[in-house]
């Protein structure tokens, strides 16, 4: 991927982590019923997912991570 996908990518999988960060610390509603998304595994699922475009991007700037 280049450095410009890469980079939006990041800021689209924070943002959504924001997002659902957001959605799930709302207290339940449950004379509306149960909700139907799970809105912390996916919060948990978007910072990985972030973590790995930025070490990726750091990859891409010439950093070496790893061995």
């Amino acid at each position: 991927m280049t450095f410009q996908v890469t980079l939006a990518l990041l800021v689209l999988l924070v943002a959504l982590t924001a997002f659902c960060g957001w959605r799930g610390s709302l207290p339940s509603q449950p004379a509306k019923g149960v909700r139907m998304i799970p809105w912390r595994p996916l919060m948990v699922a978007c910072a990985a997912l972030a973590l790995l475009m930025l070490v990726h991007l750091v990859n891409l700037l010439g950093v070496p991570t790893g061995r």
